[in-house]
């Protein structure tokens, strides 16, 4: 996965999570960001890689976003991976 492929991704998480009031304030206190950061911040690869954690975070999320995005539930994963900070974890 390309970052840019990663970057469009987490910006869909972005999305989904304002959607979701308790998603979004649980995000807020864990980010300590504001409403104004998130637009600021909204094209950042590092911003956009914590969001992916904290959806990642959540196997419920993870599956509520990656069902509603139309993407396996691993791609959100392999986003993160991609992203600044991230990497692909060893399974074996």
């Amino acid at each position: 996965m390309t970052e840019s492929e990663a970057t469009t991704l987490a910006r869909e998480a972005l999305i989904w999570l304002a959607g979701r009031p308790e998603a979004l304030e649980a995000f807020l206190a864990a980010s300590g960001a504001g409403p104004a950061d998130i637009r600021a911040r909204a094209a950042d690869p590092e911003f956009l890689g914590f969001v992916l954690d904290h959806v990642l975070a959540s196997e419920e999320w993870t599956i509520a976003f990656a069902a509603e995005a139309g993407v396996p539930p691993d791609r959100v994963a392999r986003a993160r991976a991609a992203l600044p900070g991230g990497y692909a974890p060893d399974w074996t």
